[in-house]
């Protein structure tokens, strides 16, 4: 039997300068945790780390809104989002931030040994500064029209319409996301990475990997053939300081965020070791060539880990006082980037206000119903627009009627009838083949996550559920069990065996129900468990993270047993059925108030 593969779930670190949207866990979230829970239950190793990011502009900004310091804003909304991930059910094995003393070490250990190899050079360049607050303006916080293609709404990184990279000067009639403003531009002294040293290896790279959504790798490969030198430090005084001599006692230079961020799956590594008393155990991940590497993230996102995150995990490799010459650091095996979620076609964006929170869905709805519809109708290759209608219409139609009936009607009728397992006698063809089609689900539904097509998983599973439906109506039990009690009883243990590997096959997408219906079989232990949250000390600096004891749980990706005699508990349904004219008219009406 082959050794369980180390596999390192990266979803892209929010930000904690407010709450999280839906157009945000669609990118990070739910696939990243659709595709740990799966991995677990094959049995590999999974390692799922991110945090919130807490340093740069984006916080900065909130602070200045409300007359605040960026730790108090960065202290308010890391709360509120580890709120949110843990009653989403994100399986974190460490959810942390950027501002911990561990991170500040790792980011600063990995910038100095890229400054000594070389890598990083000092240029004077010209910066642009918010007019109204004189801070300096992150590349994304500065749009304009692109000085390429004449898109109206580029940003002072790249054009989304042309995919060129650009400085914030290059843009014509740029002006400030925070204020609308021009911004001020003046000449200032920062540090840059040397992309174009990277180019060949990086073009190399990206070129083989076939297996990476057409989207990522074209774009990572356009991205490539233009790469310019980054600058990798900003006028600020919130964020890691820069740890190079001649710049330590600059009180207003700052590593930049992006910078700073994507380091944190290595400190939160670093940091989940820790915290279990084991502080090497991260480099079974980060310096074995078996393990690998999957990260999630919306479109907007790719090339910082296509291209500036490789870049730096090559000009690391084992160096530096963390790498300790034990190993190369890992580079991404894959990169899964979802399009945009949208509403009326405009895409979620907390800073147009365009946007359903997480907290005010989960107030309203349960987290399995949210679950299913990012799932089955998210943007995973395409643009998609959220409705209310199509999110009620889908629960009802297919999480109801489909999964919920087909659960809810099959253990009814053995909770009354036999209040066990039933005993099977001999199996007909027609009960052996709607097994051998769930049964073959571990196959076909697990190659599709493994391919990282989490709707299509999701679909061929939901087939199965119509499959057994429809086997449960054709034999329908409850009409032979007064004249064929043994027929009756093997029928419904076929039922059950099929739920009961459904059930498996639906965990990684559906959690939380999966968990009540495995109690609801009569089993033992947790498929789908509680999380935790523990508090880090770091020498008084204390600090929470979001994580679990996953290896306690049991399940397994492979055909369950379920035996004969098991006494099984009074059911409930899993799902409850939505009005939808209710749903749109009140969910409207709520944005409408929100909105004034």
């Amino acid at each position: 039997m082959p050794s369980p593969t180390p596999i390192l779930v990266a979803p892209a670190w929010p930000y904690a300068s407010g709450p999280r949207h839906l157009g945000h866990v669609v990118g990070f979230g739910v696939p990243a945790d659709i595709f740990a829970r799966y991995q677990r239950l094959k049995g590999n190793r999974v390692l799922m780390v991110s945090g919130t990011d807490e340093h740069g502009t984006p916080v900065m900004v909130a602070a200045d809104n409300e007359r605040v310091s960026p730790r108090e804003i960065a202290d308010r909304y890391n709360a509120h989002i580890l709120h949110d991930l843990a009653a989403l059910g994100l399986t974190y094995d460490t959810f942390t931030r950027t501002t911990t003393k561990n991170h500040y070490r790792v980011v600063q250990d990995v910038f100095q040994t890229l400054y000594e190899r070389g890598y990083i050079l000092e240029r004077t360049t010209m910066g642009a500064f918010s007019a109204t607050t004189g801070h300096t303006l992150p590349d994304r916080y500065v749009e304009g029209t692109c000085p390429h293609c004449g898109y109206p709404n580029a940003r002072g990184d790249q054009c989304d319409n042309c995919g060129r990279q650009l400085d914030p000067i290059d843009l014509v009639d740029p002006r400030a996301r925070t204020d609308g403003l021009a911004p001020v531009f003046r000449e200032t002294k920062h540090l840059f990475l040397d992309l174009p040293a990277f180019a060949a290896q990086l073009s190399q790279w990206i070129e083989r990997q076939r297996h990476w959504r057409p989207n990522v790798r074209n774009f990572s490969l356009q991205f490539v053939n233009e790469l310019q030198a980054r600058p990798i430090t900003r006028d600020l005084d919130w964020g890691v300081p820069v740890p190079v001599e001649g710049w330590r006692e600059e009180a207003n230079k700052r590593i930049y965020v992006w910078f700073d961020a994507v380091i944190g799956y290595l400190s939160a590594s670093v940091e989940w070791a820790h915290n279990r008393g084991e502080p090497d155990a991260w480099r079974d991940w980060w310096q074995n060539e078996a393990s690998r590497h999957y990260y999630f993230m919306g479109k907007d996102n790719i090339v910082f880990h296509t291209v500036i995150w490789p870049s730096m995990l090559l000009g690391y490799a084992s160096d530096g006082e963390l790498g300790a010459g034990k190993g190369s650091l890992q580079l991404p095996y894959d990169v899964v980037a979802s399009e945009f979620l949208t509403m009326e076609g405009k895409k979620f964006a907390t800073s147009r206000g365009i946007g359903i929170y997480v907290s005010d869905f989960l107030s309203r709805y349960e987290a399995d119903q949210l679950r299913y519809f990012l799932a089955v109708a998210g943007p995973e290759t395409q643009d998609t627009d959220f409705t209310w209608s199509e999110f009620a219409r889908r629960n009802n139609n297919e999480l109801v009627a489909a999964w919920g009936n087909l659960v809810h009607r099959t253990l009814t009728n053995v909770y009354r009838h036999f209040g066990e397992v039933p005993h099977p006698y001999e199996l007909a063809e027609s009960d052996a083949a709607v097994l051998r089609s769930v049964e073959g689900g571990f196959r076909t539904v697990g190659a599709e996550i493994e391919r990282v097509r989490f709707k299509a998983a999701l679909n061929l599973a939901m087939a199965l559920v119509r499959e057994v439906n429809q086997y449960l109506s054709s034999q329908a039990p409850w009409a032979v069990l007064e004249a064929d009690r043994e027929r009756a009883g093997t029928i419904l243990y076929v039922a059950l065996r099929c739920i009961d590997n459904l059930k498996i096959l639906l965990a990684p997408f559906l959690p939380f129900s999966s968990q009540v219906l495995h109690e609801s079989l009569g089993h033992e232990g947790h498929i789908a468990g509680p999380l935790e949250l523990q508090e880090v000390d770091e020498g008084g600096a204390v600090h929470r993270v979001l994580t679990g004891d996953y290896d306690a749980w049991v399940g397994e990706w492979a055909p369950s047993q379920i035996q004969p005699g098991q006494r099984i508990r009074e059911p409930a349904p899993l799902f409850r059925k939505l009005d939808v004219e209710q749903v749109v008219e009140e969910e409207l009406a709520r944005m409408e108030a929100a909105s004034r």
